[in-house]
């Protein structure tokens, strides 16, 4: 309820906009992802059209199905009513849920369908019944549908099991047929990618080499103390070692060792700190059973206070760094610098208006020939949403699957070109590029767009065709 009540706060994230775009553009797959949240996206838009609470609300109600997994899962390692309401509140109150759950996002997708394929594992391995293993197959499958993450849970499991066994899963018929499922499922955006030369590769080692947000080795390390909650960290750090050496859940040793190979992958590959963050809040369920067992035990009043009053100093901040709770003209600098995306969800009509002010000072001739280029796709994405009623050109862009979308038309020798600081290859593409203004959002908010110059840049040196796919393109 809580996200559905400020789902319509501050404006669009640049990834909604971006989904907006590939909405219009439907296909198996893109460079950075599958089809799945393209087509939602053109569908809710096309329900209700620039409505953000709508646009937002499978999010909000996917996050609310990821909490009750948390507390499912709990209950398969024998929690009780109390270690499930903890659990699903540690689960409620986690920076993955709440801002994963506040946006349209691949990540809220790729939360539950780890949730559901974790919750299947535990289930085959209580009761050793292997045909949940169809369970695991078809949310792995449907995850890839979003990204190609869901294979690295894949790969945790099997190296989990490989590990602490039982090894016969590794043959067992149904986990055979469980992984046949998953490929037939997933097989639509994988064959996109084979057939385009796999260019979530490329993404990924942008992404490896630091060029995105919540990438690079230490912040990935740093995240895995913050993600759910500091609060959190000791309860999930007790999960982690009861899983791995309690002897009544030995059973479950493979849930464990698939976090460290998953989080070992992520650390040593560059990925994304966020990217394990389903398992460990499946870490988390199991300390919380571990954490409520505690809080039973001795004087429990005392325990259980100490717990609750151990909590408060996290809820109120939690909910500020990640929630749109404060006036967006007043967000405090130390929001952004923690919650990244609250800064991209600030301001995008009026960077729209900083570049209709320099169309409008074109020289009327030049007008008909102008077109826009862009640094990323959230700015083409804005100009897209916002351009046509401020009389701008088209908006073009190399990033990611933008760069797919189309290119300038030939005669395109005039382009505003914002997003791109000035730089060796506008200088090889164009004759001269001139200052001519700067992004205005009209709030203080240090995102990627305020302050930013805006070119006019004349005399293209070659055809867009020769340098579109080569030079423009870029991924991250």
């Amino acid at each position: 309820m809580t996200l559905l009540l400020l789902a319509g706060r501050y404006g669009y994230h640049r990834d909604e906009l971006y989904f907006l775009l590939c909405g219009r553009h439907l296909d198996w797959g893109y460079v950075d992802q599958g089809p799945l949240v393209p087509a939602l996206a053109r569908l809710l838009d096309t329900i209700a059209p620039g409505n953000l609470v709508v646009l937002r609300t499978p999010s909000a109600l996917l996050a609310g199905a990821a909490v009750l997994l948390v507390a499912a899962i709990a209950r398969e390692f024998g929690a009780g009513r109390g270690g499930q309401s903890f659990a699903a509140l540690l689960a409620a109150l986690s920076g993955i849920v709440l801002a994963g759950g506040h946006l349209l996002s691949t990540t809220t997708i790729d939360l539950l369908a780890w949730l559901a394929a974790a919750w299947c594992a535990v289930r085959l391995l209580r009761t050793g019944d292997s045909r949940w293993a169809l369970g695991i197959g078809v949310a792995l499958g449907v995850g890839m549908l979003n990204k190609l993450l869901p294979a690295l849970l894949a790969v945790g499991l099997i190296a989990g099991v490989g590990i602490a066994g039982p090894r016969r899963l590794l043959r067992d018929r149904w986990v055979l047929a469980a992984a046949g499922i998953a490929a037939l499922l997933a097989a639509p955006n994988l064959i996109w990618q084979a057939t385009h030369g796999f260019p979530q590769l490329s993404v990924a080692a942008s992404i490896s080499g630091g060029d995105s947000s919540y990438s690079g080795r230490l912040d990935a390390l740093t995240l895995q103390f913050v993600i759910i909650s500091p609060y959190a960290v000791p309860i999930w750090i007790a999960g982690l070692v009861a899983l791995l050496r309690r002897p009544a859940w030995r059973a479950y040793r493979p849930v464990g060792w698939a976090w460290l190979v998953v989080v070992g992958i992520v650390l040593i590959a560059g990925g994304k700190g966020y990217y394990d963050a389903p398992l460990l809040l499946v870490l988390t369920a199991a300390g919380a059973v571990v954490t409520a067992a505690w809080a039973s035990r001795g004087a429990p009043r005392l325990r259980r206070s100490l717990l609750a009053l151990g909590a408060v100093p996290f809820l109120l901040p939690t909910v500020v760094l990640l929630l749109p709770v404060l006036p967006a003209e007043r967000l405090p600098g130390f929001v952004v610098d923690v919650n990244y995306d609250a800064g991209e969800t600030i301001g995008w009509p009026a960077f729209t208006d900083s570049v209709a002010t320099v169309h409008r000072g074109l020289p009327p001739a030049e007008r008909p020939r102008t077109v826009i280029l862009t640094g990323n796709y959230g700015e083409a994405g804005a100009l897209a949403r916002y351009g046509p009623a401020r009389g701008l050109p088209h908006a073009y862009s190399g990033h990611n699957s933008m760069v797919d979308f189309g290119r300038p038309p030939a005669d395109a020798d005039v382009v505003i070109v914002v997003g791109w600081e000035r730089s060796a290859p506008l200088n090889a593409w164009f004759d001269e590029c001139a200052p001519a203004g700067r992004v205005d959002q009209r709030v203080e908010v240090d995102n990627d767009e305020n302050g930013g110059p805006i070119f006019v840049c004349r005399g293209l040196r070659r055809p867009w065709a020769q340098i579109w796919d080569t030079e423009v393109r870029h991924a991250g």
